[in-house]
């Protein structure tokens, strides 16, 4: 069995629920305290052994590529002015991995970032994740999922549970009984079709049979190309694909609309030795004063 080396995140949104914050910076960019998001998401995949992150791009992307690039200006005032932690901080940030950008091709859906980055995957199992979903856990849960597939060999989605509210928002997975192994997978249902509440998101061990059934996958709901849909192909074909569920105190965490980033913001800085019982404080005083 191939070891997990490459990572494909998909960065090309356009967050437009969070405008016009990203009107003129990714949204994958903007900050969890004093990391952009895709910075997280990247030492999670890092952490896991990920050597080679394929970040699937468009025109608008330049300030993240440049985030994981030198910027020796920058070190050379750090340096001058003896902050020099500082600096090979910043440092770090260009060697976490070998960054590799592709742009888009001109289709939607979550499955066209995989097809652009199709030929620099071959015959091999690699990671797919979004770029700005976060799971905060002690142990990178990217990790979770290769050493599961190691034992395994068993393509994996990552899933975890939503209230009935929030289904028609996601695809969401119905598994054999008493099994991890998906029987289908509706995307978006609505309360009342729905099978269950496990809904997948942005973290994915894929192999070259779903890029192949990508490649053969029309487009679906809004006229777009849809992961979901080719592994519910690759499922009716008789492959097998099973989930790894999120469980406490692990947490996944969407950062797309104005709420929930505020609550992962919130979430990382109550955990932050440094500033976190002075938040923690400060939002209790701010809730008691109404």
């Amino acid at each position: 069995m191939k070891s997990i080396k490459k990572a494909v995140v998909a960065v090309a949104g356009s967050g437009t629920r969070l405008l016009p914050a990203t009107k003129a910076m990714p949204k994958e960019m903007l900050p969890i305290v004093d990391k952009p998001i895709v910075q997280l998401v990247v030492e999670e995949l890092v952490a896991a052994g990920i050597e080679d992150i394929i970040l699937v791009t468009k025109w608008d992307k330049k300030p993240l590529e440049d985030h994981f690039d030198y910027n020796w200006a920058l070190m050379n005032d750090l340096e001058k002015a003896g902050k020099i932690e500082l600096k090979e901080s910043i440092k770090q940030i260009a060697n976490l991995a070998n960054f590799i950008y592709v742009r888009q091709k001109p289709q939607y859906g979550n499955g066209v970032p995989i097809l652009s980055a199709a030929s620099l995957i071959k015959d091999e199992p690699f990671v797919f994740c979004f770029g700005d979903d976060l799971v905060k856990s002690k142990i990178s849960f990217t990790k979770q999922m290769i050493d599961d597939y190691e034992k395994n060999g068993k393509l994996l989605m990552a899933v975890q549970e939503v209230s009935d509210s929030e289904v028609h928002r996601y695809g969401i997975a119905e598994l054999e009984k008493n099994s991890t192994r998906i029987k289908r997978i509706i995307e978006k249902p609505s309360p009342e079709e729905t099978p269950s509440r496990l809904a997948e998101f942005g973290r994915m061990i894929l192999n070259q049979d779903i890029i192949d059934e990508l490649k053969n996958t029309p487009p679906g709901k809004g006229g777009e190309i849809w992961i979901v849909d080719a592994i519910e192909n690759y499922i009716k074909k008789g492959g097998e694909f099973h989930v790894k569920l999120v469980e406490k105190p692990d947490e996944w965490l969407t950062t797309g609309d104005p709420l929930n980033y505020m609550k992962t913001i919130l979430k990382y800085a109550f955990d932050r030795p440094d500033i976190g019982p002075e938040i923690k404080r400060f939002t209790e005083d701010l809730l008691n004063k109404k």
